[in-house]
């Protein structure tokens, strides 16, 4: 059983342990009946008649997936749920198929010794406003018509762009009307939009009440499963609106296209035509390239009989001569004259409220909790959640964005700035993933840290690779992140692991591409190698339960050399152990340790350590000459 023990996950022996792992999987942000692929387009808009039976595999493939998983060395699954996986068919209706599959799923994981965390996984609230998470029922309970995301700017979306898909554009969805409205109703519409009600109950309280009840039946289904170690309380939460000091300047991360402001967003979804900067992003920052008109016609939002939430709650309205008018430039950051905070006004007490909720089920669950990438945690007191782990998310900026690799331009986002030569990037990478950890210790009352997210582009330089099969690129690419993981000692979960990837559509999921496995690079379905990606570096040896306190690690993918020192505790009565990995020493490794005594078990691809003195113990392995 893993337990917590600031700032460190530890096992029943008092170990501490490292959790080395994948998300499960990359298609399972969209169902499978109707295939929903975003690059499809039939069946889109029928949201109600869909199922996600068979995310993240069919369980006649489970086998397959899981014992390569495991010969990878991984322990760990975040396994990924939808919101409208569970309810799609209407509030209050769940899918007791679905239900019945990820049970079956996550029993078969426990087979073969995976620990799991349920991962409610959301982008830019939904499927159908160009991400994945809710259901499409929300949209309508809000009056908004999702067949007027295009026209409107509400959302840029795949399967109504259509071919080619604008790399990387599905986050600034995060900035636009129809996922910031969402986000703000549900964490803040008792606030921000008071008189908005759903059949006479505050909006904010139906979503999150139907938000948790979901999540709930998934911990009912699993609850007797000892292999499931926790629950997330949501992927990458946006803050929508909330907090924005003014309505007339671009936020968010991400700015990329076009890029309308909130009060023009807001103007657009009432049905005016506005003209919008187009923006482009470079290694440097950004940079407007045009303009365009948006919504030309004049076309409306929202659906027959509802009225514009943010006219009714006078957020905006029209002046005497017909003309858009901010009447309150303070909406969203200003309540009772009080400037609100986000993380600790509206993301805490729902953190508080859910884990609440899953602790009625499950007393014992860990909660994972993250904020979207760049973004702080809130601050708990001394009162707030114990049995609590922080989740945060990071990746390789312009790697992501470019899909590119540079040896000597990386990107510091702790510093935000460009860094040239390669020392320079691998030291702004440690800093980044040090990053977690100290914001974990400041405000997080030093909870353990899992980087929930966190992985390259495989379709880098046009895909080349996948014709020449010289993944040479991403190991590079891939190996810079790994050693700022190893040099700060952190657990994590790799984004991803999608069983039915392929070249030309990656993830199936808006064009992206970051599966360690493709069956189109299985050329030997006999090889349980065959189709990974990458995996010189994806694969290394690492401290699966240490009995001590670790210090220091770190892996060479070229000498395939490897260092492991820690304060020794032999007290602890079980051993340090270690995965050793068949794929780098196919005739097992020379080791070599400071003191005790070392087993190997090559079968099982693990070493054991037993310490017959406390002190810094060093153990070293090398590849057999």
């Amino acid at each position: 059983m893993i337990q917590i023990s600031p700032p460190w996950f530890v096992d029943e022996f008092g170990r501490i342990l490292l959790l080395h792992g994948v998300n499960l999987g990359g298609s399972s942000k969209v169902p499978t009946r109707p295939d929903g692929a975003t690059y499809k387009t039939e069946g889109f808009f029928d949201h109600q008649n869909v199922s996600f039976i068979g995310r993240p595999f069919p369980l006649v493939e489970a086998d397959e997936h899981l014992s390569r998983l495991k010969a990878w060395g991984f322990n760990t699954l975040r396994l990924l749920v939808t919101w409208e996986a569970i309810e799609h068919a209407g509030p209050g209706i769940y899918d007791e198929e679905y239900l019945d599959y990820l049970q079956a799923v996550v029993e078969k994981a426990g087979q073969y010794g995976f620990c799991v965390f349920i991962d409610p996984h959301e982008d830019v609230w939904s499927r159908f406003s160009g991400g994945d998470g809710a259901p499409g029922w929300t949209f309508e309970a809000a009056g908004m018509d999702m067949r007027k995301f295009e026209e409107t700017g509400a959302a840029i979306v795949h399967q109504t762009h259509g071919d080619p898909f604008p790399r990387m554009i599905w986050p600034t969805n995060n900035n636009k009307f129809a996922a910031a409205t969402m986000f703000t109703l549900f964490f803040g519409g008792n606030d921000f939009a008071s008189k908005t009600l759903v059949d006479g109950m505050p909006i904010q309280d139906f979503l999150q009440d139907h938000y948790i009840g979901a999540m709930l039946k998934v911990a009912e289904r699993l609850k007797s499963l000892s292999n499931v170690i926790g629950y997330e309380v949501m992927n990458e939460p946006s803050r929508g609106y909330i907090g924005l000091k003014g309505l007339d300047s671009h936020f968010g991360e991400l700015q990329l296209g076009i890029s309308p402001t909130p009060f023009k967003s807001i103007v657009l979804a009432g049905g005016i035509p506005q003209k919008i900067e187009v923006l482009d992003r470079t290694y440097f920052g950004v940079r407007k390239i045009g303009e365009q008109w948006v919504n030309p016609k004049g076309v409306p939002i929202w659906l027959p009989g509802h009225k514009d939430i943010w006219i009714e709650n006078g957020v905006w309205g029209l002046d005497e001569k017909q003309q858009p008018v901010l009447r309150n430039p303070m909406a969203f950051a200003e309540v009772n004259g009080r400037l609100v905070d986000f993380q600790q006004d509206y993301y805490l007490p729902f953190i508080l409220k859910y884990t609440d909720a899953i602790r009625q089920v499950v007393p014992e669950a860990i909660i994972f909790i993250g904020s979207v990438p760049t973004e702080t945690p809130p601050t708990l007191d001394d009162g707030n959640l114990p049995n609590m782990a922080y989740a945060d998310h990071w990746y390789d900026g312009l790697s992501l964005l470019f899909k590119r690799y540079s040896p000597v331009l990386g990107y510091d986002n702790i510093r935000d700035r460009v860094v040239i030569g390669k020392r320079a990037i691998q030291a702004a990478f440690n800093r980044a993933l040090l990053h977690p950890k100290l914001m974990a210790k400041s405000k997080l009352k030093d909870a353990p840290v899992l980087i929930g997210e966190i992985g390259i582009p495989f379709d880098m330089s046009q895909k080349k690779a996948y014709k020449s099969g010289d993944f040479g690129e991403q190991i590079k690419t891939f190996d810079r992140t790994f050693q700022a993981l190893d040099a700060n000692l952190l657990s994590y979960t790799l984004w991803n692991y999608t069983s039915d990837n392929n070249n030309l559509h990656g993830d199936l999921w808006n064009d992206e591409d970051l599966s360690i496995f493709s069956r189109d690079q299985q050329t030997d379905p006999s090889d349980i190698n065959s189709g990974g990606r990458a995996l010189e570096a994806v694969i290394r040896p690492y401290p699966l339960a240490t009995a001590g306190t670790p210090i220091f690690m770190h892996f060479d993918v070229k000498t395939r050399n490897f260092e492991y020192q820690f304060e020794a505790r032999p007290e602890i009565k079980a051993p340090t152990v270690l995965y050793v990995p068949r794929y780098h020493y196919p005739e097992g490794p020379d080791v070599e340790c400071s003191f005790g005594r070392i087993e190997l078990d090559l079968e099982n691809q693990l070493i054991r350590h037993f310490a017959d003195r406390p002190g810094l113990c060093v153990i070293r392995m090398r590849k057999r000459l």
